[in-house]
């Protein structure tokens, strides 16, 4: 392929940047071979030429395609050069948020210096048991990795991280630790990984500290070595440490820290147990002030302190050994503080009473003026003699910090072999997995021993990893069997012999130090004089005798040659540490015993470098040289091992999250080995395709006949035709390997021919688009013109239409006309008549008129004049009368006054006249008014006549003036005749419209208002409607108001009840994981101890906890309390791990102990309530005693009658005065006689003992009703005193008195009476002194009561009023609480006793008719007298009671043939669901029958053993498990439906009522049964779990329904694990198996509600983990898998719907994965887009989203990755949302259960006991 084919036009290409590395440009025009320039264009729009060396060819490397960036993989992309690589890195890291990628076998991972939450347990889950290709790149999945390869090839592993100080190698470390601990299955039994898991917090307080580059920075390496067991669990630890940093405890540089430990010591100075130390604040000393950076941001020493005393703890390390540890840390400090004194040039001195040396001294422990001399003086020893010299300051001050290094450099490797003994085992290590935190390459200004040490150690790093790198390389072709030539890599070794080999630099530095004035200037010369020219690998620098250079792998180091010699001596001033040794102080001593002690200890447990023990000077190591060593012990260990390789990335400077600088990123790459591993794979066939994913890739590229069955072949046709050199690929065994380059080619390819094949299709769809436009317009066209056409046919048809209407309207306008003019002349002339006659009626209507009103006015004129001659002649004769009237009265006057002169006359009349006076005066009045009256009404009619005579006056000039008037007007008047009667006419017609418009008026506002009264009525119908709708309205909403709060309270209710349901269940769960921990435990224990008492040496256990059987369940306490006595006396002997797993399980076992004593106490409440019930079944004995009695009183009289109709016939027989004789013997009535005799004489015999059975029994009943009680005691009745009337041994004197034995019995039923007399009268008395004591309780509460009121109501006095009320109202509100209560606690007593006594009194009234019957059917056979001939008599069929009787015996071998060795296959598709429940709760119903409560009590206790015995060795078994959930729940509901309860009896038929249980209240067992089913159920959801996790996620997600449609990236991806590939599975293969659990489950007759719970969690789990693996996996998430994954859910969908479980709530859990589908799919550009899925996303949390979003990847060109910009804008639109913040869905979570009441309509006597259950021995009732 030329170079022109892939420089062509719009290719890209990476440029050389100063600043960032790289820049992408894109070619504007085609490459031809010779051109010396490339015209590009950058991708901010700037034209640059690139010049070409033509001999060179430096072509710029070409950018890989848009659809690779971001690959999981780096060895994936097309291209693989140093832009390509860096290009991705900071398109995942920066775009994607992804912070680890793979490059071939090693996991790069960058620093994102912010806290990610991809660390949680459920992320562990998810990355567990997958390979590590298929999920995202992780440091999991390389933990995962390991762990799997050392199952699966039984060799160890390593995991190496290394990186440059702050680029997180120690976090790194750390979580792969944590995966081990967690993914190992010990978690649960000695907590091992709890103490691997500790010692992180202790080394990063001792070994960590801030550096100008990382806020907790590694100050040493350190190898952890993870030891396993055969069954993969951790058993221990070991830690190698290696290049301590001593010299950070005495120098820091600006903006670094020392130790962490120091800080935290500092910060907890304030402790009690501190105070002796005399610390302060970090300030206050020299070893931790010199920085001037005592606080790091984010970092609480304080808290820090605290985790670091508890990892302590944890690890074994008890409070006095941690304290004696921070008094040697304080002594450090305090040392670094003593001030040394300059007295000349060379003698210096330090106070004995220097303040911090005083302290120093007396926290070591040693003589201060010994401390202070050696401080400042040193012994020098020759041949002959030793003296002592003194120093110079300088010396001293160097001394000084010399001793505090090496105090803590002994600390130091003491704490790691203490952690490494807490970590070891005594079981047997299988395999390990080795964890090395190490430094990586290191280059800075000045550059010391110590990074001289750490490149060195890089040096062989690389080439172990180079080395590996290639061998993996070559392993892969030749199991592909493909032809390979030597790749050429950088080896390295030239290098590392520089520094390692005879006469290197670590040799010649030894030579030196062993001189006795050897120096630095000295060894440097030695060094240009031995390699200077002639090794390529070392170099001088121009302006420097001092120092030299290296040429590494990655770069050139100039290291400075001051301080090699004395770093590599590491001296300390042997005087100084014997007076050390001669401390009493125990741990100091420890840190300085002997060197060949502390060397074997040291090579033990840790392998520490840099010690410097007291030795001899020429058997002393130097640090060089220990360094080599333990580096060469390392690589023999790595060697050893399979590695695999972190490389940790700092990605800037600045510690600013998410942020990449390129040049820093660089740097590290070609650091660490990235960029060389990257080159070996590019050496060789970086790309590897298997035939199948190569021909579902490249399909598209092949005709139809070129397709043929055998795939392989069909590749290599292709790639021939595609690719003619055939050196660019090789055809292995099953993949296809490619050179750089060649799949990018093979993607333009395949681009163009979709793109051809795109242009095709839109030709043809436009083709398509634009045929259609043609023939809609053409029909369009066709369409108008028919339209038109029939719009102008119906435009002449309407013109003429209008020709002939206008013709027609012509004719009748015209007549209407001439009608007109004939009409008008018509009108005319008879208007003019009638004009005519009215002006003539008028004129002789007015002369009427004159007539009459003339007549009237000579009427009037004439009355007048007759009125006024009759007034005149009235008054005349008025006048006349008044005169004679008053001459009689004169005369009359006169009389009277001569009357009145007299006085008696006076006096009689005086009487009558003052009634005369009163009546003339009344008339005198009345005719006055009537005067007035008269006056008035002439008044009036004056004023009526001058009216009426202004009036005619006034008509008569108007009638003049109209005649004359009339007169003129009369020539108007045959002009006006015309109009007159045209206006007439008009009038006329006026008035009929208007009659007409007055009726319709009148007809309309008659009709207007009938409407407006309907209107009325009906508004005033409506406002009422609307009134009560109002009102109603009011009432709903409010009724709907308290209905939504109702709601809200249930459903808040029904929230809470599910929370406290899970909350139960969880506990109720781990309650029993610990019960079973604290069996296992024991058993351990046992095994432990006889084990030590048989040996002294320990063996493995691989003792198990699924090991223990039903045998042991049910196994006695002295098995039991055994290994407790047998622990005491094998303490000693007990390792480590078991003591502090004892310790830990101290504090369960005490909140154990806790719970089983309110147990117990709750226990003996019901023993209490139990006895109490006794009491009162024995009072219904008492009952059914009394009615024995009455039945022996019956037989009693019975036989008395008996034997006086035996008298009788006697005397009638042997009489002779009868009037008949007797017959005679041998006659016919005379044997029949005989007969009747002897069956009367037997019948009799039965009677008595009937009777003697019955007294028996009474004396029994007496007997046992008083046993039990306090009454009891004092009366021994000995049952076998009774005895029966054939008693051989009864005495002759009885015989002789009563030959049929009644006197005796007699006798002894008077003594048993008087017995029980005394019996009554004594139970009499102590039911008087219960009374008694009762009352005088209650006497004694009511007194106590009565002083409380009392005190109550002195105490209110005393207060005020408003207090007083309130006072009392508190207590009566306590007092009425109380004694409701105590009425409520007596009512549910008492309806207790009732339901019993009801219960007894059925059994009763059962009893009393049998009895009835028995005693019917007794007379009735002894009536019958006569003799019957001999019938046959049939056999009844017997009727069963539903019961099975059993022994007490054969209650284990019940269950163990019906429980522990039933096989659920048979039973289930054979026979009755449920029928061992059915079996059990049927002895149960015996046991309750013949009421014993010990036979009861084992059998329900024994059942519930088994099944958890059962569950425990079978767990795992689906069938099993899911056979006893239904047979649990059956028998719990058994218990339920026939326990009498009405609440459960509603559902039963009368038979069944029949046959609930009567004497035992089993109520607690409902509770028990309830937590076994909720066990069974919850490990039914694991089995299935386990069955159905490995199916989910191939099925869900990897399976493709048709191979290559919606398509896959081009990643050429590699499995990473070496395990063989599973088969494809299909989603029905998860629909198969998901039907065998709904048809097994269902066959088991499990109840409908329970099936709906487990489908619900079946899909729960698929739908979580489907969710959790696409958020771990950015390969799918794509457009093409959102089709897929909504494919999927839609099959599960349909196969809810085809079983009819849609309501089950399952297909609401599926939400969250079809969410995600459709994410996946939906538009992701507008805000409108985010607005859509925000809205659409309600199942999702904003971290999931924002997630998906960020891993979509386009697996097409065609698509579109998502902005930075539209999930911001999405993040923005969700930071509302209340939700939770983790980013996994909680794939381990249960749903709480819940188990509905099913009542079983099996009838308990039908139910048949297959042969095949072996259950001969149990007897059907």
């Amino acid at each position: 392929m030329a170079a022109s084919e892939l420089y062509s036009k719009n290719a890209h290409v990476w440029l050389p940047d100063a600043a960032e590395v790289w820049k992408s440009a894109e070619l504007l025009k085609d490459y031809s071979p010779g051109d010396l320039t490339l015209s590009l264009q950058l991708e901010d729009g700037t034209a640059v030429e690139h010049k070409i060396d033509p001999k060179a060819k430096n072509l710029p490397p070409l950018r890989n395609p848009n659809i690779l960036e971001g690959e999981n993989d780096l060895t994936a992309l097309s291209y693989l050069h140093e832009p390509a690589v860096l290009h991705n890195l900071k398109v995942r890291f920066i775009d994607s948020k992804l912070i680890y990628t793979y490059c071939g076998i090693v996991l790069v991972a960058i620093n994102p210096y912010e806290s990610l939450p991809i660390y949680e347990a459920d992320i562990i889950n998810a990355y567990s048991g997958q390979n590590m290709g298929d999920m995202d790149p992780h440091i999991f999945a390389v933990a995962e990795e390991a762990y799997k390869q050392m199952a699966r090839d039984q060799r160890n592993q390593s995991i190496i991280v290394s990186g440059e100080s702050g680029a997180g190698k120690t976090v790194s470390a750390k979580y792969a630790m944590r995966y081990f601990a967690t993914v190992s299955s010990s978690s649960g039994e000695t907590n091992v990984e709890e103490r691997v898991l500790a010692s992180s917090p202790i080394m990063e307080a001792f070994g960590n500290a801030k550096t100008t580059r990382n806020d907790n920075s590694s100050r040493f390496g350190k190898y952890i070595e993870i030891g396993f067991d055969k069954d993969l669990c951790i058993i221990g630890a070991n830690m190698r440490t290696y290049l301590l940093e001593k010299s950070r405890v005495v120098f820091q540089a600006h903006g670094e820290r020392n130790y962490h430990i120091f800080y935290q010591l500092c910060a907890s100075s304030h402790l009690p147990e501190f105070k002796n130390f005399k610390l302060g604040c970090p300030d206050d000393f020299c070893c931790t002030n010199q920085g001037q950076s005592p606080v790091i941001d984010g970092v609480n020493d304080a808290k820090d302190m605290s985790n670091t005393r508890r990892a302590f703890s944890l690890l074994g390390i008890g409070e006095s050994d941690q304290v004696e540890i921070y008094q040697i840390l304080s002594a450090i400090l305090h040392l670094s503080n003593v001030d040394v004194k300059d007295q000349s040039a060379d003698r210096c001195s330090v106070l004995p009473d220097n303040s911090h040396l005083m302290v120093f001294c007396e926290l070591m422990g040693v003589p201060c003026e010994e401390m202070a001399h050696w401080l400042c003086h040193r012994k020098l020893q020759t041949t002959t003699e030793t003296f002592v010299k003194s120093v110079s300051k300088a010396n001293a001050v160097h001394g000084r910090d010399a001793l505090a290094k090496h105090i803590y450099a002994r600390l130091f490797n003491w704490i790691v072999s203490s952690i490494n003994n807490a970590l070891t085992s005594a079981v047997k290590q299988h395999s390990f997995i080795g964890v090395l935190d190490i430094y990586g390459f290191e280059t800075f200004d000045v550059n010391s021993f110590e990074q001289f040490c750490i490149n060195y150690a890089n040096e062989k790093l690389q080439q172990q990893f180079n080395l590996h790198v290639f061998k993996l390389e070559q392993e892969e072709y030749m199991k592909e069997e493909i032809p390979w030539t030597l790749i050429d890599f950088y080896d390295n070794q030239p290098c590392i012999n520089l520094i390692e080999a005879k006469l290197g630099i670590l040799d010649l530095l030894d030579e030196e130090c062993k001189m006795p004035k050897g120096s630095d200037d000295t060894w440097a010369q030695k060094l240009y004089n031995t390699h200077l020219k002639q090794n390529v690998y070392f170099d001088k620098p121009r302006l420097s005798n001092k120092a030299f250079i290296i040429h590494h792998f990655a770069d050139k180091v100039e290291y400075q040659c001051v301080g090699f010699l004395e770093k590599n001596k590491d001296t300390v001033n042997e005087e100084q540490i014997n007076v050390l040794k001669k401390s009493k102080f125990d741990l100091l001593l420890k840190l300085f015993e002997d060197e060949e002690k502390t060397k074997v200890s040291t090579n033990k447990f840790s392998g520490t470098t840099g010690r410097a023990g007291k030795a001899q000077k020429d058997t002393k190591k130097t640090v060089g040289l220990q360094f080599r060593q333990s580096l060469h012990l390392l690589m023999d260990t790595l060697n050893a091992t399979t590695p695999h390789y972190v490389r940790c990335i700092k990605p800037n400077d600045l510690k600013t999250p998410f942020t990449l600088d390129p040049v820093r990123a660089v740097q590290q790459l070609r650091a660490c080995g990235v960029l060389e591993t990257i080159r070996i794979s590019a050496a060789g066939f970086p790309s590897r395709w298997t035939y199948q994913e190569f021909f579902g890739r490249y399909r598209v590229l092949m005709k139809q006949k070129e397709v043929l069955p055998d795939r392989k072949q069909t590749c290599k046709n292709l790639l021939e035709k595609l690719i003619k050199d055939q050196q660019k690929y090789q055809f292995g065994k099953s993949k296809i390997f490619f050179r750089a380059g060649q799949v990018a080619y093979l993607e333009k390819l395949r681009s163009d021919k979709l793109r051809s094949a795109c242009v095709s299709i839109q030709k043809t769809i436009r083709c398509w688009l634009a045929r259609r436009k043609y023939l809609r317009m053409r029909e369009s066209a066709i369409m108008i013109q028919k339209h038109v056409r029939a719009h102008q046919a119906r435009s002449y048809v309407k013109f003429l239409r209008q020709t002939k209407a206008a013709v027609v309207i012509q004719r009748n306008m015209r007549m209407w006309s001439k009608k007109r003019c004939f009409l008008q002349q018509r009108s005319a002339a008879v208007t003019i008549q009638r004009v005519w006659r009215g002006h003539m009626a008028r004129k002789q209507y007015f002369k009427l008129l004159h007539e009459h009103k003339a007549v009237v006015i000579q009427k009037s004129v004439r009355g007048w004049l007759a009125k006024q001659r009759f007034r005149r002649a009235m008054e005349g004769v008025v006048l006349l009368q008044s005169c004679v009237r008053r001459m009689m009265a004169k005369k009359e006057l006169k009389k009277l006054k001569v009357e009145a002169r007299s006085v008696e006359h006076f006096k009689k009349l005086n009487i009558g006249m003052e009634n005369k006076i009163m009546q003339l005066q009344h008339k005198i009045n009345e005719q006055h008014k009537e005067h007035g009256e008269l006056t008035e009404r002439l008044s009036v009619l004056e004023k009526t006549h001058t009216t009426e005579r202004e009036k005619q006056r006034r008509d008569v000039e108007n009638l003049r003036r109209s005649e004359q008037e009339a007169r003129a007007k009369a020539e108007t008047v045959p002009s006006l005749l015309e109009q007159l009667s045209f206006l007439q006419e008009e009038l006329e017609n006026t008035r009929r419209e208007k009659e007409d418009l007055e009726v319709q008026t009148k007809t309309f506002k008659e009709r207007t208002q009938e409407t407006i009264h309907e209107l009325n009525m009906k508004n005033s119908l409506l406002n009422s409607n609307i009134e009560e709708l109002n009102e109603e309205f009011s009432i709903q909403a409010q009724q709907l108001k308290e209905v939504k709060t109702n709601l809200e309270n249930t459903k808040q209710l029904e929230k809470d009840l599910t929370e406290e349901r899970s909350r139960y269940q969880n506990l109720l769960s781990e309650h029993l994981q610990l019960e079973e921990r604290h069996k296992d435990l024991k058993e351990e224990m046992s095994v432990s101890i006889i084990s030590s008492k048989c040996s002294h040496q320990r063996t493995d256990s691989n003792y198990s906890s699924n090991s223990s059987e039903f045998s042991q369940s049910l196994s006695s306490t002295e098995d039991e309390d055994n290994p407790t006595r047998a622990e005491d006396k094998a303490q000693t002997k007990v390792d480590l791990p078991i003591l502090l797993k004892l310790q830990k399980r101290v504090k369960e076992l005490e909140e154990e102990n806790r719970s089983l004593w309110q147990q117990l106490d709750k226990k003996e409440e019901a023993q209490h309530e139990k006895a109490k019930e006794v009491e009162k079944q024995t009072t219904a004995g008492r009952t059914e005693l009394d009615v024995e009695k009455l039945k022996r009183q019956e037989l009693e009289s019975e036989n008395k009658k008996l034997k006086q109709d035996l008298s009788e016939l006697r005397k009638s027989l042997t009489s002779e005065n009868s009037d008949m004789a007797p017959p005679a013997p041998g006659s016919l009535p005379y044997n029949i006689l005989l007969e009747q005799l002897s069956s009367s004489n037997e019948e009799l015999e039965m009677r008595k003992e009937e009777v003697l059975l019955l007294r028996s029994h009474m004396v029994r009943q007496e007997a046992l009703k008083h046993r039990g009680s306090v009454l009891g005691e004092g009366v021994k009745l000995d049952l076998g005193e009774i005895h029966s009337f054939q008693d051989p041994d009864r005495s002759t004197d009885i015989h002789t008195l009563n030959e049929d034995g009644e006197l005796w019995l007699a006798y002894e039923g008077l003594k048993e009476t008087n017995r029980l007399l005394e019996t009554q009268m004594q139970e009499q008395e102590c039911l008087h002194s219960e009374k008694y004591r009762k009352l005088e309780e209650e006497m004694n509460k009511l007194r106590t009561e009565k002083e409380q009121q009392q005190k109550l109501l002195a105490q209110s006095l005393l207060l005020p009023e408003d207090a007083r009320v309130e006072a009392s109202l508190k207590h009566e509100i306590t007092r009425l609480t109380t004694e409701n209560l105590e009425r409520m606690e007596q009512q549910e007593n008492q309806d207790k006793t009732i339901r019993k006594l009801k219960k007894q009194l059925k059994l009763y009234m059962k009893k009393v008719e049998d009895l009835e019957a028995s005693a019917h059917q007794i007379i009735g056979s002894s009536v019958t007298s006569t003799p019957v001939r001999p019938v046959h008599i049939t056999r009844k069929e017997k009727e069963f009671q539903g019961m099975l009787e059993f022994k007490e015996g054969d209650t284990s071998r019940l269950l163990k043939n019906l429980v522990i060795d039933l096989k659920p296959r048979g039973v289930a598709v054979s026979f009755t669901p449920g029928l061992p429940a059915f079996i059990i709760f049927m002895c149960l119903r015996y046991a309750d029958n013949v009421n014993d409560d010990r036979r009861l009590s084992t059998l329900l206790n024994s059942t519930i053993s088994s099944i958890k015995g059962v569950i425990k060795k079978k767990g795992n078994d689906f069938e099993v498990v899911s056979f006893w959930l239904a047979n649990t729940c059956r028998l719990m509901h058994c218990l339920k439906q026939y326990s009498g309860d009405e609440v459960f009896m509603v559902h039963n038929t009368a038979k069944q009522n029949e046959q609930s249980l009567t004497n035992f209240e089993l109520s607690e067992y409902h509770q028990l049964f309830g937590d076994l089913a909720i066990q069974i159920y919850r490990q039914l959801i694991k089995s299935m779990e386990n069955i159905l996790l490995p199916l989910i996620v191939p099925c869900m997600l990897e399976h493709e329904t048709v191979q290559g449609v919606l398509g896959s990236k081009p990643t050429g991806l590699r499995k990473r694990s070496s395990s063989s590939p599973e088969e494809a599975v299909t989603v029905e293969v998860l629909l198969q198996r998901l039907s065998f659990f709904h048809t097994t489950i269902s066959q088991h007759g499990m109840d409908s509600d329970i099936i709906k719970q487990v489908v619900r969690q079946q899909f729960y789990i698929i739908s979580a983990v489907t969710l959790n693996n696409l958020l771990l996996r950015k390969d799918m998430c794509s457009w093409g898998k959102g089709l897929q994954i909504r494919y999927n859910v839609w099959q599960l969908e349909e196969w809810l719907a085809e079983r009819k479980l849609t309501d089950s709530g399952a297909k609401e859990t599926l939400d969250p994965l079809i969410q995600a589908a459709q994410l996946l799919q939906i538009k992701k550009n507008t805000e409108a887009d985010a607005q859509a899925i925000c809205s659409m996303c309600s199942s999702l949390t904003t971290a999931q989203i924002v997630k998906i979003l960020t891993l979509y990847t386009p697996v097409i060109e065609f698509e579109e990755r998502v902005s930075n910009a539209f999930i911001i804008t999405i993040k923005n639109l969700l930071k509302g949302r209340d939700e939770s913040s983790s980013l996994m869905m909680d794939a381990k979570k249960i749903f709480s259960v819940t188990f509905p009441f099913t009542p079983s309509s099996v009838a308990l006597e039908t139910i048949q006991i297959p042969t095949s259950l072996n259950l001969g021995f149990l007897i059907r009732v």
